[in-house]
């Protein structure tokens, strides 16, 4: 289930230039760069925010699975264990 509130759903470009129009003329043409800039990092915070918790939760189920089946556990990043083998070999 989605959440999309209702009074959106009637939204079109009339209204979002109305919207548009207030908010610059609330703001002003100072602030409207200033606000676009603290939204676009705001999203991008939260889409990251979202796309870690999806590869936690898929990491998690993942390794239930291979507990249910007696697989050993797979490393996160191969990278950092050769690494880590070099490091402890040298």
């Amino acid at each position: 289930m989605t959440f999309f509130p209702a009074f959106l759903t009637g939204l079109g470009w009339p209204e979002i230039l109305l919207i548009l129009a207030l908010v610059l003329v609330l703001f002003g043409p100072k602030r409207l760069p200033e606000i676009a800039e603290a939204m676009g990092k705001s999203i991008r915070k939260f889409k990251s925010a979202t796309n870690e918790a999806t590869r936690d939760v898929k990491r998690e189920l993942d390794d239930a699975g291979r507990e249910l089946r007696n697989e050993p556990p797979v490393a996160d990043k191969p990278e950092n264990s050769e690494k880590q083998a070099d490091q402890n070999g040298a």
